[in-house]
């Protein structure tokens, strides 16, 4: 039994707020400091060049993955054009950032869903340990030793953005 209609989600506002997979309201874990930390520095690395790339940087943001699916990931990069209450054309680029309580069987399910979706690269960030995953539909899930975050003539390394 579902939890909540289509449109009853799409008219509530959660705090914080929830994914909406197949009728099922599916609360995301909020992280602590360093997810927060990471998510505020990751973010102003992407703004810092939305201009360059004529793109939009989006914290928390409803993406419309299927027509009963909507993800929140913690950061995503859209075309400027695209930007409205609720993103359903693919983002250019979308991050996740680990919590403690966040599993990997959780997580697969939402990149499963941003690649199915169409979008090119997911970014997995686990701040306690200082480590990126860079997810693809070509390469799957590769963890980036070097730590370095690059995209678009990007470049962000993880140990100066990250906390001690």
């Amino acid at each position: 039994m579902p939890d909540v209609s289509r449109e009853e989600y799409l008219s509530s506002n959660y705090k914080p707020d929830r994914e909406y997979i197949d009728g099922n309201l599916v609360e995301r874990n909020a992280g602590y400091g360093p997810h927060g930390h990471a998510q505020m520095a990751v973010g102003a690395a992407l703004h810092r060049e939305q201009n360059r790339l004529s793109a939009s940087t989006l914290m928390s943001q409803r993406v419309q993955v299927a027509e009963t699916r909507f993800r929140v990931p913690d950061l995503c990069v859209i075309r400027k054009e695209d930007f409205s209450r609720i993103i359903q054309r693919p983002p250019l680029l979308c991050v996740e950032i680990l919590s403690p309580d966040d599993r990997w069987s959780g997580l697969q399910d939402s990149i499963d869903d941003y690649l199915r979706f169409g979008v090119a690269e997911i970014w997995v960030i686990d701040p306690k340990e200082a480590k990126f995953w860079l997810c693809t539909r070509d390469g799957g899930v590769r963890l980036m030793s070097d730590g370095v975050l690059r995209w678009n003539g990007l470049s962000i390394d993880l140990r100066e953005i990250l906390p001690e």
